[in-house]
């Protein structure tokens, strides 16, 4: 058990998660029934040695999670949309992929399903948003919130990055530092530092058309449930997914082309 200090500093930036503060040198965070598997992963990650990962310190007095904090910044910023930065976000995706091999994906008390149909892989992170990436000297440096992570496809968890990273999104709802951008080439671009092979580059277009679909029902499941979840979509998270959608079907073959 990890004692708990006075001074609490709230810590923004996630859409479902309340009440993650920073203490010191550690953070605080809510558990949920995931978290035993979360923690297992992450003790899997130190043992191996993946360094782009908070640590379990264990827990507090008022049951809540204890990890190490991370230093660095989060978000998107001039220095995280360039092409140099989306590079070494698919090395860190990558390095993480790899760290899980050994971790049994057959472990259950995780928070939702591959969402892929091919058999799962990896532990994906599966919520690399721009919140959930630390940045340091304009490099990724590590990932946090491990809350949706679970066993699932290196595809799908590289699709669900490249949805915010690239982006894969109706322009009218990007970020403006996003807009302009050359999806395609960005597309191309995190698939070859990453190491993506051609059979999953034909298939990634069409994963995530599948993922938007399955995204719009669980979220708008989840939303029935209360919380960050109905604050998402009453702020009109299930929209943004359907324009998301429909614009990589108007789309879809200027971006396959910098696949093939």
């Amino acid at each position: 058990m990890v004692a708990t200090l006075l001074h609490e500093v709230p810590l923004r930036g996630g859409d479902v998660t309340d009440g993650v503060v920073r203490v010191g040198d550690t953070v605080r965070r809510p558990v949920g029934p995931f978290t035993p598997a979360v923690h297992a992963l992450l003790r899997h990650l130190e043992a191996v040695g993946f360094a782009g990962a908070p640590r379990v310190v264990g827990m507090d007095g008022l049951g809540r999670e204890v990890l190490t904090y991370i230093p660095g910044t989060t978000g998107l910023r001039a220095a995280t949309v360039t092409d140099e930065a989306l590079a070494g976000l698919a090395g860190l995706l990558r390095r993480f992929h790899d760290a899980t091999s050994g971790f049994p994906l057959d472990r259950g008390g995780w928070q939702g399903g591959s969402n892929d149909d091919a058999p799962p892989e990896v532990i994906g992170h599966c919520d690399l948003t721009p919140d959930n990436v630390i940045f340091r000297d304009r490099t990724p440096h590590a990932m946090i919130d491990f809350d949706l992570a679970r066993p699932t496809t290196r595809l799908f968890d590289i699709v669900t990055t490249l949805r915010h990273w690239a982006p894969i999104a109706d322009p009218v709802d990007c970020d403006p530092l996003q807009q302009g951008l050359d999806v395609g080439a960005r597309l191309r671009l995190f698939c070859d530092a990453y190491g993506v092979p051609p059979r999953d580059r034909r298939r990634l277009l069409e994963l995530a058309r599948i993922r938007f679909h399955r995204s719009y029902a669980e979220m708008r499941d989840r939303a029935a449930t209360g919380g960050g979840w109905a604050r998402m979509w009453a702020d009109g998270a299930g929209e943004r997914i359907r324009r998301a959608g429909a614009w990589l079907d108007t789309h879809e073959d200027a971006l396959r082309a910098h696949l093939v």
